[in-house]
């Protein structure tokens, strides 16, 4: 895990203050990381055009110029008068060497935005617009200095941003960059160092970018088990059966010990999964919600769902039942829930009476998380999004592995399945969304057909190959 910050101007000030780092030093080494990004990946003698703007993100954007300069064929365009002293510090420096500045922009074979950065607060301006638009037109390896041209200081993504391959953020890994608008301009994220260790940079945060590496699989490692040693998921089985079907597919695959759907009615589902028109009463976990539609009863409902005490994952129709939501009370269960922004409006309205729209809570779901957990810190939120975001007691967990194989019907009961089996084999309800989650999105990116072809049992035939191609 990589620690996340709203912003780094706390983090810059220590390193001021209490490293004697000045913010000369701070510069240096934020050219230095973009230089060692393009020796790395580009043969010298490439051409690179540096677009830089008047405030610091342009004096990195300059220093960067002067050094490469020599080894690559730098153009140097200035768009705007220079404002800041460093910025006006680093092109005297830069001209020094001999790097010219150029008139216009012209093709290159790598493009670097370092027009803004981060702390854009204002719209962009209508010439600025036409610079960006000519600058995503190239064709060139395109990388953004810290964050994207047109990403706000907030992340909220403006009419027009640079379309970046590679966007190299300085010090420490910031919000704005994970809004889900942003994920197609932010491309590959990568960060510099500034000088010292991020063990030194980085201060305290409560929010945290999840990676690969942080999956932990329920591999099965002892040998005297049983079944009943890997709990037993209920999933309730609705109007639209295949939901949760698939999801107790999923349950059975990520390593429930029995998996039975709860139904209404009799069905035919694979052999392999149970089916019982009440809750079993060895059952250690239970996901509802998935096709649910009105297929139970009130009193049904109460006795098996609102007044048992098992863990439980609320998805898709359980945020429009409030007989349902009411479990959401209960603060001595593990309680999951896995809204998309859609669903969380409407169990925003139930539980605050505020009315928003996917709009809204898009443009601010750091902050709807955030006020979710406020008034419920004892609940795991799963927020689904091209970036899930996942939040219990003031921890919050970015999950930014996520692609648009996802983007399909099934998916999100795949996931209901998975955090139910994890919940029924006893994990906390933090973990089980954690785990869940970067399970479904590796397994995804493992798929290896067309990127529109993935169905939901493939992605449940994908998790069953996890532990053969990642480690656990």
């Amino acid at each position: 895990m990589q620690k996340v910050f709203e912003n780094c101007y706390a983090l810059d000030k220590r390193c001021y203050e209490s490293y004697g780092l000045s913010e000369d030093i701070l510069m240096e080494h934020a050219a230095a990381g973009m230089a060692g990004y393009i020796r790395t990946h580009f043969p010298k003698g490439s051409s690179v055009l540096i677009v830089a703007g008047m405030g610091n993100n342009g004096a990195d954007g300059i220093a960067l110029g002067r050094q490469l300069h020599g080894d690559y064929r730098v153009k140097l365009y200035l768009p705007y008068p220079l404002s800041s002293d460093m910025a006006k510090i680093q092109l005297e420096r830069a001209t020094l060497i001999g790097v010219k500045k150029v008139d216009e922009i012209s093709q290159a074979d790598i493009v670097v935005d370092a027009l803004f950065g981060a702390g854009l607060n204002r719209n962009i301006d209508e010439n600025t617009e036409h610079l960006l638009h000519q600058l995503n037109a190239m064709k060139a390896h395109k990388i953004a200095c810290d964050i994207p041209t047109g990403v706000g200081e907030e992340g909220t993504l403006m009419p027009m941003a640079f379309h970046a391959d590679v966007t190299l953020t300085m010090g420490a890994y910031k919000e704005a960059l994970f809004l889900d608008a942003c994920k197609d301009v932010v491309g590959e994220l990568l960060r510099v160092d500034l000088g010292v260790s991020s063990l030194f940079y980085e201060g305290e945060s409560h929010t945290c970018l999840l990676e690969k590496s942080d999956l932990k699989l329920p591999s099965r490692r002892e040998q005297s088990t049983h079944k009943g040693s890997f709990g037993h998921a209920a999933v309730f089985c609705g109007e639209k059966e295949g939901a949760g079907i698939i999801s107790g597919m999923a349950a059975a695959t990520f390593g429930a010990g029995l998996t039975t759907l709860v139904v209404h009615e009799k069905i035919t589902p694979p052999a392999y999964l149970m089916h019982s028109t009440v809750v079993p009463d060895n059952a250690s976990a239970m996901a509802i919600g998935m096709g649910l539609g009105c297929h139970f009863e009130s009193e049904f409902l109460q006795k098996y769902v609102v007044k048992s005490h098992l863990p439980i994952v609320l998805d898709a129709d359980s945020f429009y039942n409030e007989e349902i939501l009411a479990v959401l009370e209960q603060k001595d269960r593990e309680i999951v829930i896995t809204p998309h922004p859609k669903e969380f409006v409407v169990l925003w309205k139930t539980v605050t009476g505020e009315q928003l729209t996917v709009t809204q809570v898009q443009n601010r779901r750091f902050e709807m998380v955030r006020k979710f957990n406020t008034k419920y810190p004892h609940i795991t939120i799963l927020l689904k999004g091209a970036n899930t975001l996942i939040m219990q007691e003031e921890r919050l967990y970015i999950n930014p592995l996520g692609c648009s194989k996802l983007s399909k019907g099934g998916s999100g009961d795949v996931l209901s399945g998975l955090i139910v089996a994890l919940l029924a084999q006893g994990y906390t309800a933090i973990d089980a969304a954690i785990q869940a989650s970067l399970a479904l999105v590796i397994a995804a990116d493992q798929y290896e057909g067309s990127s529109y072809a993935m169905l939901s049992t493939d992605l449940v035939e994908e998790i069953g190959k996890l532990e053969c191609t990642v480690k656990g």
